[in-house]
């Protein structure tokens, strides 16, 4: 069984858990898809990439995969990143095949409800405003946009050598508001 060792909680469907040498297939299938990566601060990855960016989740606390009990295969992650003054940032990204099911929502209530009971005061995300999808999530969840935040990031520079700017939403829920 893929998630017997590491895991940090489970729900009805999935098993919460750290990173492990078996995920190579399951990470590769969704980090090389351009449209899970879209607005991702990194291009599709191939699978040398992807064996480098896995070592990295395997060695951080940070990463959290998310395993279909059913087949154990793993489909996501859930990002929880520690922040200064008891904040947790957090992020998401699922395999394509997964997406519109409940299993980001499933996984972010608990791990949120985890967090906010060991001591965590505030929880904020940030996303694309033109990811509708993620900011659709946060605010079903019951996180409050915070700020829209204008041309404040790029990831890639244009043909002709300039910064391609992006907007960002930041979303926030504090300890008590879920």
């Amino acid at each position: 069984m893929k998630g017997s060792a590491g895991v940090i909680a489970e729900t009805e469907r999935l098993i919460l858990r750290r990173y492990q040498e078996s995920d190579l297939q399951d990470l590769f299938e969704y980090l090389s898809d351009p449209k899970v990566v879209e607005f991702e601060p990194y291009k599709p990855m191939s699978l040398d990439e992807t064996k480098e960016n896995l070592e990295w989740r395997i060695g951080t606390e940070e990463m959290i995969a998310l395993e279909l009990k059913s087949s154990h295969k793993m489909i996501g992650n859930v990002y929880m990143g520690k922040r200064e003054f008891d904040t947790l940032e957090l992020g998401y990204v699922l395999n394509r095949n997964y997406w519109k099911k409940g299993y980001a929502a499933e996984s972010i209530k608990v791990l949120v409800r985890q967090a906010f009971s060991d001591g965590i005061h505030r929880i904020y995300a940030e996303c694309d405003p033109l990811n509708s999808g993620s900011w659709k999530l946060l605010e079903a969840l019951g996180f409050q946009q915070e700020s829209h935040l204008r041309q404040n990031v790029w990831f890639w520079k244009d043909e002709n050598g300039k910064p391609v700017w992006k907007d960002t939403y930041v979303y926030a829920m504090l300890n008590g508001e879920q």
